[in-house]
């Protein structure tokens, strides 16, 4: 932050005792996103403190948008008319050890929720592979860890509080509100603000790391299934040529009583003699510890750490999903596109989800195999070879990533969500007069 925006802010915070108005205070600087290749549009914002302050804010605005960690990609968060930030509402709230949950600020980072649970014993079962990412953000747009058996971030999410268009304050639970609830878990923003999240957790564990490097295309076409189950979070990194995987990482729980014991090869591939970054041109120093040198879980789940800033620099992304019974195919299909591909991008990711049962997941029903692309960040070059992509994995209905890039026509796109117009109705009904639609959900979700 410059000096000079510092200086603003600190004005308006002592200005405003009860309520910390931002409006206008960055008139000369756009917000942008995390990455920077979105600039919002506009600059009004105003930060809440507590719920209360939340319900104010909702009723005094006719449209409005809440701003987060702001690591999505696309315009899902975007508002031409104002924001809200919850920054200062990142607080655990309370934990229950007997019922094995914790009950947090909707904006609370993961990264700072781990080291909480972790002194307190617990863990989380999964975690995406950046740490600073704010849970309501990445539950709303299902984003995810890997493993064959983990959900999305989203299925640790036992129960959830909202504030409505009109200012209600209304509170879901796993265990009182059925489909109500599979319907705003994964709400892309569209149903209220989310204040505050109760999350499933469990004892804390132990893990370590191993990454291997030149795994041969045809060992993960012949072996895909047992690649993927190998370890309990797996991810393959790939920049599509040489038909070969780059580097593979299997981030595995230490048991009690099972000694490390990681082979020098792993189908076909070598395991590392030395810490790596997905992007092997790239220094592994912001990475989370390799090498199977033990660790918590919150210090191997991600692949970088919570203390250094993750991005090799300016970046896009985007993501597709399609069905698990599909992957091998779908990976070949995107291969034969590596000429078109490679010159635009820094490096792939392929993970497995499981399924789950929100109705705007793109894991609804189906364990899913996700396929990552980082880009530079030369959008008119990606949003060519996009198209390209979304038509060789159109047989597959994949359903890209609510917070990244893609260019699937609002037809397509709705056709590939059964829950869909239930869940328009339930915006419907939460939000009569649209104050949470932005122009990102008009053209995916009621768009032609």
């Amino acid at each position: 932050m410059k000096k000079r925006t510092f200086l603003k802010l600190s004005s308006s915070l002592l200005a405003t005792p009860s309520l910390s108005t931002l409006a206008n205070w960055m008139a000369d600087e756009k917000l942008r996103n995390w990455a920077g290749n979105l600039h919002y549009s506009t600059t009004r914002l105003d930060q809440a403190k507590s719920l209360q302050q939340v319900q104010k804010l909702v009723k005094g605005y006719e449209k409005m948008k809440v701003l987060g960690t702001r690591h999505c990609f696309n315009g899902i968060a975007d508002s031409t008319t104002q924001f809200v930030s919850l920054v200062e509402m990142s607080q655990v709230l309370s934990l229950d050890a007997k019922a094995k949950t914790v009950t947090v600020d909707a904006n609370i980072k993961y990264g700072d929720l781990a080291t909480y649970l972790d002194a307190k014993g617990f863990a989380l079962h999964n975690l995406a592979s950046l740490p600073h990412i704010s849970i309501a953000g990445a539950c709303a747009t299902a984003t995810h860890g890997s493993g064959a058996k983990n959900g999305n971030l989203s299925t640790a999410v036992a129960a959830m509080e909202l504030v409505l268009a009109n200012g209600e304050v209304r509170t879901l639970s796993r265990a009182k509100d059925g489909e109500a609830f599979r319907a705003a878990v994964v709400h892309l923003g569209g149903l209220g603000v989310v204040t505050k999240i109760t999350l499933d957790i469990q004892p804390t564990f132990q893990m370590r790391q191993y990454v291997y490097e030149n795994l041969p295309m045809t060992q993960l076409k012949e072996h895909f299934d047992a690649i993927e189950a190998s370890a309990y979070s797996v991810s393959l990194f790939t920049d599509w040529q040489k038909n070969r995987v780059n580097e593979v990482w299997l981030k595995e729980r230490v048991e009690k009583g099972k000694p490390a014991a990681a082979k020098p090869e792993f189908y076909g591939a070598k395991q590392a003699t030395k810490n790596l970054h997905p992007i092997a041109e790239l220094s592994a120093v912001n990475c989370t510890a390799q090498m199977g040198v033990a660790g918590p879980w919150y210090e191997r789940l991600p692949h970088f750490r919570m203390g250094f800033t993750p991005s090799s620099g300016k970046e896009l992304q985007s993501e597709y999903f399609v069905p698990a019974r599909n992957a091998v195919e779908a990976i070949l299909a995107v291969e034969r596109l590596r000429d078109h591909i490679s010159p635009h991008l820094m490096i792939s990711e392929i993970r497995t989800i499981d399924a789950d049962s929100f109705w705007m997941s793109p894991c609804y029903k189906q364990a899913s195999v996700a396929i990552h692309f980082t880009w530079k960040q030369d959008w008119a070059s990606v949003k060519k070879v996009l198209p390209m992509i979304e038509k060789e994995l159109a047989p597959f209905k994949a359903r890209p990533h609510w917070g990244k890039l893609f260019t699937l026509a609002p037809a397509t796109l709705q056709s590939r969500y059964e829950k869909l117009p239930e869940f328009k109705k339930r915006m419907a009904d939460y939000d009569p007069k649209g104050k949470f639609r932005n122009a990102f959900l008009d053209m995916n979700l009621f768009g032609k």
